[in-house]
Formats: C-alpha cells, sequence, structure tokens
C-alpha cells in the first residue's frame, strides 16, 4: 500500500467530499466479493470488488476489510458501503486476516450468501502439492531416526496444517512411514503436558511400542489394556503417550472422556468408517484439542466412509450427516466435488511419487502380541509337547510352538521341517483370526485396493488357506495362487506367468522351500513372511523373488512375528547369523542355545 493510499478514508462517503489530488473519484458501484486465499499460517478472507466488461471479469481488492472501495489504477471505484459490515457477519467472530479452514468451507456453502464468496487455487491446494513446496530441514530433537526427504516434508505439512484445522488425515501409500511421520510431529510440536491417546487394532500395540521406543526412547508410554490397566484420568496424565485398542477405548469411554487430550491418533482410521458404529460414536466422544485419522484406505464402500473420518477429524467440517448424504450422493461427479474440499486436510502420497527418495529394498517388522487367549494356549501346547516327548522334547516342542506361531489350527507331528503339509482342524478354544491373520489381512486389503501385487511366504502350506478363509468376503477381488512342494515341477512357471500377466492386484502363496530359488516374480512389490526361519538364506532367496534385477519399483519386505515367543528367537539368531554373514547353516540347525531360550521365553499371561 503506497504512502499516498494509507492516508485515504476508509470510508467512500468521506473520500468523496475531499477527493484525493491524481484521483478519478467513479460513482458507479462495483460488485462487492469475498475472495479467500492462503496465507502463512491460515487463510485470509478480503473484500474485493468485481466488474465486467467486455465479458471478461475484473477484481479489485479493497485496502482492509474497512475499506468500502477499490482502486482501479488511478481510480477509485465504490463498493455497497455496508460492505465491511457484511463481512464481518459472515465471517462471524474470526479475524478476516488468520481465517481456519472450517471457516473458509464454511463460506463456501452458504446457501444465500449477502456476498458472492470464491477461493483462489491455493486454497484447494492437495495435501501432497502442499507438501512439496516444503522444506525437507529438519532438526527434531529427541527423534532416533533420519527422516526421507518426503516424510520430513510430511511432518511439516502435518504441523502446518494441523495449526488452522484442529485435524487432518494422514492416507500415505502403505510402507511409506505413517507411524514414524506421527512420532517425529509429536516430539516436534508436542506439549508435554497434555498426553496423546493413540488408538489402533489389537494387532498393533505391539508395533507402536516398539517404534516409539526406537524412535523416540525419551517419551513416556502407557499401554491402557488388559484386566490391569489403569482406572484413572491421573494414570493417563502420567504419560506422554498412551495406547490403547478400539475395543479397550468403547469399553472405558467413561474414563477416557473424563479428560481432554492434546492429540488423538486413530491408526487404521477405516475401522471408524461407519458412523452408526458404536466404535465411532465412542470415538467421537473423546475431547481432544488436535486429531489424526490414519489411514490408507480413507473411502471404502462409500462417501459417507470420507464423512465419517473427515468429521472425526475436523468436526462439522463438510456438514452433518444429514446435509451431506443430501448434497453427495455416491456419483463421480459427488466424489469429484468431495475431493475438492477433502483435499487440503488429507495427506496421500504414493510410493511411485516418492520413490526417488526411497531405497530398492524396504524391511519392515511387524511385531505382534498373541493375547491373553492364545498365550494361554501357547504355554498349553508347550507343555504338552514336552511331556510327549521327553527325549527330543525341546526340538519337537520349538517346532510345535513354530506351527502354533503360524495358526493354533494347524496340527502337525514332528518338528517344522518335516510338517509342511500340517493340517488344520477348527477349534472352539481359539479363534480363526489370530493378531497375525488379522494383520497379514489388512496388508493385503491396503495391497490390493491400490492395485498392488504380493508374495506369501510361509514354511507350512495351510496358511494361505487359513488367511484366505478368514478374509472370505472382506478383500477386493484380486488373483490367488500358489506354490509348494506338491505343485508339479512344470507347472510352477505357468502359475509365476499368470500371476504376472494378471491385470490387477495379487497374491502368490509361496512355501519357501518349494519356491524360494529359481523364480522371478518382479510384478510382486510386496513380500510378506508369514512364518520366520531359522537360516536366514531362507528368507533372503525367498525375497529375491521379488526384490532382483528387472525390478522397477521399491520392494516392501514384511516380517510378522510375536513377541517373547519362539519366532522372536528366530527373528534375532536370523539377524545375527545374517551380520556373520553366515547364510550358509543348514536349514534343520538349530543349536542349544537357540532351543533354550526358545523355550524360556514367555509371552504375558495378560494384555498390557
Amino acid at each position: 500500500m503506497s504512502e499516498d493510499m494509507a492516508s485515504l478514508p476508509a470510508d467512500y462517503r468521506q473520500l468523496v467530499q475531499n477527493p484525493p489530488a491524481g484521483w478519478s473519484i467513479s460513482s458507479r458501484i462495483v460488485q462487492p466479493e469475498v475472495r479467500l486465499s492462503k496465507a502463512d499460517n491460515g487463510f485470509t478472507a478480503s473484500l474485493y470488488g468485481s466488474r465486467t466488461v467486455r465479458g471478461e471479469k475484473r477484481l479489485w481488492s479493497a485496502l482492509s476489510p474497512d475499506h468500502n472501495w477499490v482502486a482501479d489504477n488511478r481510480t477509485i471505484r465504490p463498493l455497497p458501503h455496508d460492505s465491511p459490515n457484511i463481512l464481518r457477519e459472515m465471517i462471524g467472530d474470526v479475524a478476516p486476516g488468520s481465517t481456519s479452514f472450517p471457516d473458509v468451507i464454511r463460506l463456501l456453502r452458504l446457501e444465500d450468501p449477502d456476498m458472492p464468496v470464491s477461493a483462489d487455487k491455493s486454497v484447494f491446494l492437495s495435501g501432497r502439492s502442499a507438501s512439496e513446496k516444503l522444506s525437507t530441514d529438519m532438526d527434531i530433537s529427541g527423534l532416533n531416526a533420519n527422516l526421507f526427504p518426503y516424510q520430513a516434508q510430511g511432518v511439516a505439512w502435518m504441523r502446518q496444517t494441523i495449526n488452522h484445522t484442529g485435524g487432518l488425515i494422514l492416507a500415505d501409500e502403505m510402507g511409506l512411514g505413517k507411524t514414524i511421520q506421527i512420532i517425529a510431529l509429536l516430539l516436534d510440536i508436542g506439549d508435554n503436558s497434555e498426553s496423546a491417546l493413540v488408538i489402533c487394532p489389537t494387532s498393533l500395540i505391539a508395533n507402536w511400542r516398539t517404534e516409539i521406543f526406537r524412535f523416540a526412547p525419551e517419551l513416556a508410554v502407557l499401554i491402557h489394556r488388559g484386566p490391569h490397566r489403569t482406572g484413572t484420568i491421573t494414570g493417563f496424565q502420567r504419560a506422554q503417550i498412551v495406547l490403547s485398542t478400539y475395543d479397550t477405548v468403547v469399553q472405558d469411554i467413561a474414563i477416557i472422556a473424563g479428560m481432554t487430550w492434546g492429540w488423538l491418533i486413530c491408526d487404521e482410521a477405516q475401522a471408524l468408517k461407519n458412523p452408526d458404529s458404536g466404535r465411532r460414536k465412542s470415538i467421537a466422544l473423546i475431547p481432544r484439542k488436535h486429531m489424526i485419522s490414519m489411514t490408507g484406505t480413507p473411502v471404502e464402500t462409500s462417501l459417507l466412509n470420507l464423512w465419517s473420518l473427515t468429521d472425526l477429524a475436523i468436526p462439522g467440517l463438510i456438514g452433518s450427516r444429514q446435509s451431506f448424504e443430501k448434497d453427495f450422493p455416491d456419483s463421480e461427479n459427488s466424489a469429484k466435488e468431495l475431493a475438492r474440499l477433502t483435499d487440503p486436510v488429507v495427506l496421500c502420497r504414493k510410493v511411485s511419487d516418492v520413490a526417488g527418495d526411497l531405497p530398492k529394498r524396504i524391511d519392515i517388522d511387524v511385531p505382534l502380541e498373541l493375547g491373553n487367549r492364545l498365550t494361554e494356549r501357547y504355554y498349553q501346547v508347550l507343555q504338552e509337547t514336552l511331556e510327549k516327548y521327553p527325549v527330543a522334547g525341546n526340538l519337537v516342542a520349538t517346532g510345535q510352538l513354530q506351527l502354533f506361531c503360524a495358526h493354533p489350527w494347524l496340527q502337525g507331528a514332528g518338528s517344522p521341517d518335516d510338517i509342511d503339509d500340517a493340517e488344520f482342524t477348527q477349534s472352539a478354544d481359539t479363534p480363526l483370526v489370530t493378531p497375525k491373520v488379522e494383520r497379514t489381512i489388512a496388508i493385503l486389503d491396503e495391497a490390493f485396493r491400490i492395485g498392488k501385487k504380493v508374495l506369501f511366504f510361509a514354511i507350512f502350506n495351510r496358511c494361505g488357506d487359513i488367511v484366505r478363509q478368514a478374509a472370505a468376503g472382506h478383500l477386493p477381488n484380486a488373483f490367488w495362487g500358489a506354490i509348494n512342494g506338491s505343485t508339479p515341477q512344470q507347472e510352477r512357471q505357468t502359475i509365476v506367468d499368470s500371476f504376472m500377466a494378471y491385470d490387477g492386484p495379487g497374491c502368490l502363496v509361496l512355501n519357501p522351500k518349494a519356491a524360494g530359488t529359481g523364480l522371478n516374480i518382479t510384478a510382486a512389490t510386496i513380500v510378506i513372511h508369514y512364518t520366520q526361519a531359522w537360516n536366514p538364506a531362507l528368507q533372503i532367496q525367498a525375497s529375491a523373488r521379488s526384490y532382483r534385477r528387472g525390478q522397477t519399483e521399491p520392494v516392501y519386505i514384511y516380517r510378522l512375528f510375536y513377541e517373547d515367543t519362539v519366532e522372536r528367537v528366530m527373528i534375532d539368531r536370523s539377524k545375527w547369523r545374517q551380520e556373520l554373514g553366515n547364510e550358509a547353516v543348514p536349514l534343520s540347525t538349530r543349536n542349544p542355545e537357540d532351543l533354550k531360550r526358545a523355550l524360556s521365553l514367555k509371552p504375558e499371561r495378560e494384555d498390557r
């Protein structure tokens, strides 16, 4: 603003009484308009005047929200004299220069506004596009990790966005590190006096705990789950991060909703897609200052899914459920309009978007907890096997525990080297959907929804059948195939070719002993090791079916294992042998130290 303009009165009527020298005064009123734009710390609602000349719309900005005139070069053009008052009435108590995103959406969705409302392109910049404009330089105190550039940009975007929205949806594709970005954000702007509540499926509790201890060891963590969980608000306030499960939160909602949380983080938030579910209704009752919904699939079956997640993160952003269902029926046009409104609060990046930042192979360990019911059965299997085989008990018991960790319904005699074809029999004592099956289905679901192909390795052939049975009706359509020791040699390449050529997602179930070498399966970019191996060479060779010459995309390799069980010993021992470069240890080799530790580790009898 030039000095001569700054000295002019804001009221056009006063200006006319004492016209400034060198300025022309027009008496023709121009159309007032509210123009929304992005600012550094939020959004700005500015007063504009518009006029259409020869079919072309021209816009002039008022000098301030209090001015009822605009300057067109050296010509002053009047707005309706009450335009500043109307602007203030429209935006309410919010300062025009620091408008929040919910206020932006509310203004744009006014049915009969007193002045037209428009927005420039900066307002609806998607989370991905906005994050790409941010710096990758980030020094976060207490973070024991080096973030990839796109992760640093994600943290910076979340920090910026949360300041003017109060909430957001983190919807990065699987494998891009949503968890570490959240941990980094909490370290970056978290207030130690305000606890963060992280809610996740039961199968992810161990993973969250491991990730926090690994990347932010100074943070105090409380796990609120199990019969001996805290029953007081004071207990929550002692921790910086409280980890809990959806089922526990529903049971304890009276306690949990008794305090205001600094942060509410919902992982695998697609569990809240149904606004009528008791789980979603309970979560909505929790007082919080900031909320983040984490999910790779914000829309699964209906646009109402996105309303449910968005309204939790930023209540009221896109209206009530009743108005939403009226304004956004499930149609392509509705989806496009809804995306325009929600894209600025959703960070959704694909592996292909950030492939340049990623290594070619990304190994992801997924620790799991058995839980009370399976822990009791684990002890029972151990004791029964040692009693039945007094001489070779240690070796056989180790194999039976491996079998149990794959799935408690599997039945076979002897060591795991001899029971590939173990059958499964349904048992009322144990569930079909175990924590490992649940996590596998979640990985497959997200992979299939984004069109990825998966290699599923298990040393027990029926594991793939168990997962398919548990997932029946819950996974998108996909190719399924299997190769194990009973598959004729001449048929194996045909199965691989069909998998590779299939136009869409797929899962190839493989026994690493039969299909761990010799096959080139680069169409798959996700590998799941459902069971573990004592010899690291077995997994290395199996992973190499996808991670090999000809692969053009990063390969994600997941290892699923139960903490404090024989599988933890296998993970640790394979790492040790790998570090020594000792990959040629025969498959059946398990030294006495391995067996002793495998049978001495005991999972907790109560969920922590």
